[in-house]
């Protein structure tokens, strides 16, 4: 069976809202380089085929040979300061004509100083770093180090999570798509039902999300042997934002059990929340956090997890051991990232952008019966829409026409389990172009309104 959010992304889209977008693509260049991606690529679920062929990008704009631009509210969360920040840049250039790559058995001042600047950002005793060339690897290597620690291999994770692709990271994970016709995975997983208010299986008990946190207690004391629980903190994908009662007794049960609590901010993290880890909204603490994605500065494939200082127990075992590990290019664009949202307060920023749309999302949730709920944080936001409010059923078809609607007027977003628009701009976008996105999105919206 079709999952629902293929529809929007994937080389399974056979909808009518796919055929008529490569309809208005007519452009013959643009046509012969999409047939030669589909050529020459080997094929895979939510990449191809392509929607477009890029050219150039700049701040949150994509542009493509044909000269058209997208505002991009998607980005594969590595957007964080816009495509192509200068500051970063000139700082990569420097670092190119000094030490552009570092064996694995030296290291390089960058990679220390950049292990320093996260050590200072968190929480005194994390302060433990290992960094990795993409997301998915810090996953793996949060996983093996829980293992060590613990002495466990059992985990608990949640269902629809998503924390990479990789054979051990989509064992860990909760997304069909990428376990199906896997075969046997990573043993030992145990999943439990994501904290929802909208949805969900504990949406008739009425206290808010607080049983999801009471289920993972049941499933510890029942499955026993759990050594540790990986989620991310707020749910990127259709943003999912837990309560401070739920995250309290998280780290209650975490801690009173002796299960690791490892946190997903890989795409999430450095100020897309308002502030520069998502953790911070709750007073909690993991004992180990993933990053990547906009650590790299949208240029470099950067990512690392930091962890507790006791937790240094490893040396006879390679937790990561990637070639790339210590990057000297990848540490000196995240320093550069920092430096510049300091200078240029971005957390403040995005706090005053989160009031801001938590007022125009109001506006149209009143306009649209289509939009059944609305959730969101910082320059993090999720529409749900439904074709009912009391039965909630989703709007998938619909959801498909604003997504369409919206690249043809020059704004690009991730469709999410099917309903949600995952709206997540560059946290640089100034008042005007936020503007105008919301513009383009209200109109797709007016027209989607008239086909459910």
């Amino acid at each position: 069976m079709t999952q629902t959010h293929n529809r929007t992304e994937g080389d399974i889209n056979l909808s009518d809202a796919r055929r008529n977008w490569y309809s208005v693509m007519n452009d013959p260049d643009t046509q012969h380089y999409l047939q030669e991606d589909a050529e020459y690529f080997l094929h895979q679920a939510l990449s191809t085929p392509c929607l477009d062929v890029l050219a150039s990008c700049e701040g949150i704009y994509l542009t493509d040979i044909q000269g058209k631009r997208y505002m991009d509210f998607h980005g594969n969360n590595v957007h964080q300061l816009g495509y192509r920040n200068p500051y970063i840049i000139d700082k990569l250039k420097q670092q190119l004509d000094v030490l552009p790559f570092s064996p694995r058995r030296f290291t390089n001042v960058p990679a220390i100083e950049l292990a320093k600047k996260l050590g200072s950002l968190l929480p005194a005793d994390l302060n433990r770093v290992l960094f990795a060339p993409g997301g998915t690897s810090s996953i793996s290597m949060a996983l093996k180090l829980a293992r060590i620690v613990t002495g466990k291999h059992k985990v608990i994770s949640l269902w629809d999570s998503f924390h990479g692709a990789s054979l051990d990271a989509i064992s860990a994970g909760g997304e069909l798509d990428f376990r199906k016709d896997m075969g046997p995975l990573m043993p030992g997983v145990e999943r439990i039902p994501p904290p929802m208010t909208y949805r969900g299986p504990f949406l008739a008990a009425g206290s808010g999300d607080l049983p999801y946190a009471d289920y993972l207690e049941y499933v510890i004391e029942k499955e026993g042997d759990i050594g540790a629980f990986i989620i991310e903190t707020i749910r990127n994908t259709d943003v999912q934002i837990p309560s401070q009662a739920y995250w309290s007794k998280v780290r209650e049960i975490c801690t009173k059990h002796k299960v690791l609590l490892i946190l997903d901010e890989i795409p999430i993290a450095f100020g897309r929340t308002g502030k520069m880890f998502a953790f911070e909204h709750y007073g909690i603490e993991p004992d180990i956090i993933c990053l990547g994605k906009g650590l790299g500065g949208g240029v470099m494939p950067m990512a690392a997890i930091v962890a507790r200082n006791k937790y240094n127990i490893a040396q006879s075992i390679s937790l990561g051991h990637f070639t790339h590990e210590k990057s000297p290019l990848g540490s000196v664009a995240a320093l550069a990232m920092f430096e510049f949202m300091e200078q240029n307060h971005i957390l403040e920023k995005v706090q005053q952008d989160e009031r801001f749309m938590a007022s125009e999302m109001e506006k149209l949730m009143d306009k649209f019966p289509l939009i059944g709920d609305v959730r969101g944080i910082g320059l993090l936001w999720g529409v749900e829409l439904v074709k009912n409010r009391q039965t909630r059923e989703k709007a998938v078809e619909a959801a498909e026409t604003v997504m369409y609607e919206c690249l043809k007027n020059g704004l690009s977003f991730k469709v999410s389990q099917g309903n949600v628009l995952q709206l997540s701009p560059p946290l640089i976008i100034n008042r005007i172009e936020l503007k105008e996105a919301l513009r383009i999105l209200e109109n797709a919206i007016s027209t989607a309104s008239g086909i459910v």
